[in-house]
């Protein structure tokens, strides 16, 4: 039986993991992966570049380029992986907002382990200065937005088993009628 289209956003702050969490996903579910990053306005990654934190005005053209790509994949009736750090809700609100088959996970995890990661990857325009003010401007998902909250710290395998396991939840109630059938068990 084939199961209709969906589109899973990998949302957390910068050294999250979304990248390798998104790619193995996507690799696994044998679905279509793209990096978030890339759809950044070149004015968005020089900001970032120069230790400037984006606003909303910036995120609004990033939002509608991943919006594109998310209604670009479920037009042509395919599955798709995409990372966006989707730290506000109404974020999150504009990328659900007519795309029922829409869901996000969230890594979480301590800006200790983001400020590690990031000072440990070399050549990313995010520099670890920026990672306070993306806390600052994380609203974590709540129970009512349908997220799947899995642990920043865990292992891929383990990440990939939990997002897994919902999918398979959703897959055995039927389609869903909105988001608020959240589960926020986190992986540990």
């Amino acid at each position: 039986m084939s199961l209709a289209a969906r589109v899973l956003v990998v949302m957390g702050v910068a050294g999250s993991g979304k990248t390798t969490l998104g790619r193995v996903l996507a690799a696994r579910r044998g679905w279509a992966f793209e990096e978030g990053d890339d759809l950044h306005p070149a004015a968005n990654i020089a900001k970032m570049s120069a230790g400037h934190p984006l606003d909303d005005r910036d995120r609004a053209p990033w939002l509608e380029a991943v919006g594109r790509q998310i209604d670009s994949w479920l037009g042509e009736g395919r599955s798709g992986v995409i990372t966006c750090s989707a730290l506000k809700r109404a974020y999150r609100d504009i990328l659900r907002q007519g795309r029922p088959a829409v869901r996000f996970v969230f890594l979480e995890g301590p800006a200790s382990l983001m400020d590690r990661r990031l000072a440990a990857r070399p050549g990313h325009f995010m520099p670890a200065s920026l990672v306070d003010s993306q806390f600052a401007d994380l609203e974590p998902p709540g129970p009512d937005e349908g997220v799947i909250t899995v642990d920043a710290a865990a292992g891929t395998d383990l990440q990939v088993g939990r997002v897994t396991a919902a999918l398979e939840e959703d897959a055995s109630a039927g389609p869903p009628a909105d988001a608020s059938s959240g589960d926020r068990r986190p992986c540990r």
